[in-house]
Order: structure tokens, then sequence, then C-alpha cells
């Protein structure tokens, strides 16, 4: 399938957020896959200590380290014709190691880390100073979206070494913490601003600040087409609007389309069933057609349609909130390497990727 342009041209950083148990890790490892069919090499990062990215592509849990999860070819479409494949890497984030790693790269201070780290100070500092811990997650992303490939001083022509001289990774996809705190998680600055109004980790705090509120970022919500997550994505939306964070798409999860026609389940909320088409098609594959089994049948069809109706009636409300929305099918099996290859196709198809 041939790409058309995406939704998110010059975005970056793909946040990815939802309420818990709308599949936003799902989402988060499909996108990366569909960006890196575009020839992108796609860092997918998650900071909630669940190795679900590690479950999904059915690897070993995943270290303090980038590691390769997944080769993807090239749709035909792709804007680098030479490129023949994209890949995506995973990273899993933990705030102790992203501390260490801080010291160590700003301060020299790796060896005075890990001794804070074994005698459990650092652990005690992002307890007693919660904002401080998601300074160190997003800062790991923020480090991960402007971290650059280093040209050589060789004497080669600007051209060359401007070409060394980008990005490592052309997108970074974060599998956020859920909706309810998801502005607070990017909002870092507020989150020091009790505990360091000045120096190195304000610093620190503005400059991850001043990406995420930039048109590098978009945060995408994950929801489901039942009341609770919708209000929720509702809620978030306005959160992010007011923290001034770019909203991004949202994503419809696990949708499915009704087998029945609009007219049959109008009539079904009706409560004038269609006894007689449904007899007779029952007849017409040797299904028993007394009484009871038509009742039963009628009776979870009338549920199904007012079920549908619901979904419709959320369909509305979504789409009155003004974002580009994307409808992702419930996969039958369990999800694994090949129904994310299914969703990322989707989600190009659709031109979120």
């Amino acid at each position: 399938m041939a790409r058309g342009e995406s939704d998110w041209e010059g975005v970056r950083l793909h946040v990815v957020t939802g309420k818990g148990g709308t599949g936003k890790t799902t989402v988060a490892a499909a996108l990366a896959l569909a960006l890196a069919a575009g020839g992108q090499k796609v860092l997918l990062c998650e900071v909630e200590g669940r190795q679900g990215i590690a479950r999904l592509f059915d690897t070993a849990a995943l270290p303090y380290e980038e590691r390769r999860l997944a080769t993807v070819p090239v749709d035909p479409g792709a804007a680098d014709g030479d490129q023949q494949e994209g890949e995506v890497y995973g990273l899993a984030i933990d705030p102790e190691a992203a501390l260490t790693e801080y010291l160590e790269m700003y301060y020299h201070l790796g060896r005075a880390a890990r001794a804070l780290d074994r005698v459990g100070a650092v652990d005690f500092a992002t307890t007693i100073a919660p904002g401080l811990r998601d300074v160190l997650l997003t800062g790991k992303v923020y480090e991960a979206v402007r971290r650059k490939t280093k040209a050589r001083s060789d004497g080669r022509d600007d051209r060359r070494r401007s070409a060394r001289d980008r990005p490592v990774y052309d997108a970074v996809v974060l599998d956020a913490p859920p909706t309810g705190r998801i502005a607070r998680f990017l909002g870092v600055t507020a989150g020091v601003a009790d505990i360091a109004r000045v120096g190195p980790i304000r610093r620190q705090a503005d400059s991850i600040m001043a990406m995420m509120r930039s048109p590098q970022t978009a945060v995408h919500i994950v929801t489901l087409l039942e009341e609770m997550p919708v209000q929720e994505t509702a809620d978030g939306l306005a959160e992010l609007r007011e923290a001034h964070i770019p909203v991004g798409g949202i994503v419809i999860n696990r949708a499915a389309r009704s087998p029945l026609s609009p007219d049959v389940r109008k009539a079904l909320l009706a409560g004038d069933p269609p006894r007689d088409e449904l007899a007779e098609a029952l007849r017409t594959v040797g299904i028993p057609t007394d009484e009871a089994t038509l009742e039963g049948l009628l009776a979870d069809a009338a549920e199904h349609a007012s079920r549908v109706a619901l979904e419709d009636t959320l369909r509305v409300q979504i789409a009155k909130l003004g974002r580009p929305t994307y409808e992702l099918p419930r996969l039958t099996d369990e999800i694994e390497i090949g129904g994310l290859f299914e969703l990322a196709r989707e989600l190009t198809a659709q031109g979120m990727a």
C-alpha cells in the first residue's frame, strides 16, 4: 500500500496516552511500526516499569539501553526511495538509571550516583519529590529526541558533515502514563517549581517543557467506545490544552462494525424485530426455528443494536472534540507481532503515520 501524507508531518515526539485498559501500549507500538514503514528509525519508550513493550514484541525484558525490536519493510510510497527498511528500537526508562546517566553526562558523577543508588538515596529523593522523577523520565525522552550523530572533523565538505550531524532517531514514540495524570507528567516545570526554582534541574525542566509545547510534539489519546474512557479523553484533552501542550489525534481502539444493517437495528430498537426474516435465515442454514430459539436470538440482537446506538452516540461526542480521529479494529486473537503490523497498516491507511 502506497503511503499518503501523514497528518503529523514535522512531529518528532509522539506521546501516546489513554485511560488504563484502552490499549495505549498496543497503539504506541503500532504507531512506531507505522512510522518505521516510512523508512524511519524510531525509538519506542515506556516509563511505567510494566515491560509492556517487551511482551508485545515477545522479547526479553528491556534493560536501560536501546534494543532493536523490529525491522520494517518500507512502503512503496515512502519518501526516500533508496531506503529499504525502517527500524524500531525499544527502551524502558528507569528514573534511577536516568539520574545516574544524567549526572555522568553533565557532571561526570556517575560513580557517585551509583553509590547513592546503592544506599537507596535516589529512590528516596524521587519519592519525596515526585516532580523530580518525572523530570528524569521525560529528560531521557528529551535527550533521545535531540540526540544527533556526530560529524567527524576530517576535512570533508560541509554538506557531507551536515548529513552526518542528523538526529539518531527520526521519531520517538512514548508510551506515557494514563490521561488522568498526563498533563502533570508532561508539565515538568510545575512539578519542580517547589524544589528547584533555579539551577540545573530547573534549567533542564524548562528545556523539556519548551520541547513539550513545541510543534515537534503531539499527544495522542487512546479511547474505547465506552462512556468512561470517552469522558476521560475529553478531560485529558482539556487539561493538555490548558497546559499549552499540543494535542494530536484520538485513536478509537477495538472498534467493531455491526453486521446488522441500519434498518434492522432501527427495527430492533423500535421493538419491531424482523421475526420472519430471521426465521427464514435460520432455516436456510439448518438451525432450528422454534420459538425459544427465535426469542433468544432476537433478545441478543436487540441488545447488540442498543450497544451500537450507544457507540454511535459516543462517536459523535468524540467528533465534537475537534481532533483527527482514527479507528483500530478489535482483533480476535491475543495481540502479537502480526497483529501489531495489521494495526500499523490501519494507522498508515488513515493518515496517522
